[in-house]
């Protein structure tokens, strides 16, 4: 089953270079969770084939515009689209009065419902879970309040060994060793025992997305171990006393937040647009963390369903 994520905008700020406002979609087993929502998000996905109405789950880090500007208009667009069932959004305390305003001086009644949760940016907290996946929010340390998101797949049951599967098991029976557990008769006899018939389930993985944060080493007991870590590196190792003043990072840092923090691969975005060549954004993040790319925009970056280690 897939997850992958698709990188609809990477630059700060303003948008150059044809390079476009934060926002980006992961696809988990055919759920689709929009993280931020900057300028022309809608734009975005329908330019590289995104399904608007699949988006059921939208995690906004903050207020800064760049990561929710295309929120409304795509809250309007899925009433327009006719769209019934409810819309869950999570982000920072006043979203949801920007949201009630905007509709009510357009006197817009939406279709459906929107679910909106605020949250406390100095908590590391689950805010969401489904039957796919579990995401917690965690502090970023950033001009204003600022979440980090820590989305992982949920366990998975164990995989059976179908050749020595009996033709007479029942489904109910073989969703107990999925489940662990042994199959016993009426008498609670052993009838088939899980060890035999069972391996190992394949690993849950895992995305940790830190939008605007200065080098913050804090965060890694957040995001350890994640396969994919998005973290912002707005810019290049030469103007670290810039990044320290705008509480932002450099290559280097978010290169060396990945190296602790073990992750599987890095993406590097944020991009300030003063650099229209991002070349050396990959190269000096290389030099610390080796599985360090760009965040790409229209690119899909996938984590392979593997085997939990034996």
């Amino acid at each position: 089953m897939a997850f992958q994520l698709k990188i609809l905008g990477s630059n700060s700020a303003i948008p150059a270079y044809g390079r476009n406002h934060s926002a980006q979609i992961l696809i988990v087993n055919g759920s689709h969770y929009l993280i931020d929502c900057g300028e022309g998000t809608q734009l975005q996905i329908a330019k590289y084939k995104g399904k608007l109405h699949k988006i059921d789950n939208i995690f906004i880090s903050h207020l800064h515009g760049d990561h929710y500007l295309g929120l409304l208009g795509l809250i309007s667009s899925m009433h327009l689209q006719s769209r019934t069932k409810d819309l869950n959004i999570y982000g920072p305390v006043g979203l949801q009065e920007i949201i009630t305003v905007q509709l009510k001086y357009s006197q817009t009644v939406l279709n459906y419902k929107v679910n909106l949760t605020e949250l406390d940016a100095n908590e590391h907290i689950k805010i969401h879970e489904d039957r796919n996946v579990t995401v917690h929010s965690f502090p970023l340390d950033h001009r204003i309040n600022c979440n980090g998101f820590f989305i992982k797949e949920k366990e998975k049951p164990l995989r059976l060994i179908k050749e020595k599967l009996p033709e007479e098991i029942s489904l109910s029976q073989i969703a107990d060793l999925k489940k662990g557990m042994d199959v016993v008769d009426e008498n609670g006899e052993v009838i088939y025992r899980n060890a035999e018939m069972t391996l190992p389930p394949k690993r849950s993985r895992s995305l940790a997305y830190c939008s605007d944060t200065k080098y913050d080493p804090d965060i890694v007991k957040y995001i350890a171990g994640a396969d994919l870590l998005y973290h912002e590196s707005t810019f290049l190792h030469e103007n670290e006393y810039w990044a320290e003043r705008t509480y932002h990072s450099t290559t280097k840092q978010a290169a060396s937040i990945a190296k602790e923090a073990k992750v599987g691969k890095l993406l590097l975005g944020h991009f300030s647009a003063r650099y229209k060549d991002l070349t050396p954004f990959q190269s000096e993040a290389q030099e610390i963390f080796k599985n360090s790319f760009l965040a790409t925009e229209g690119q899909t970056y996938e984590v392979e369903d593997g085997l939990t280690q034996q």
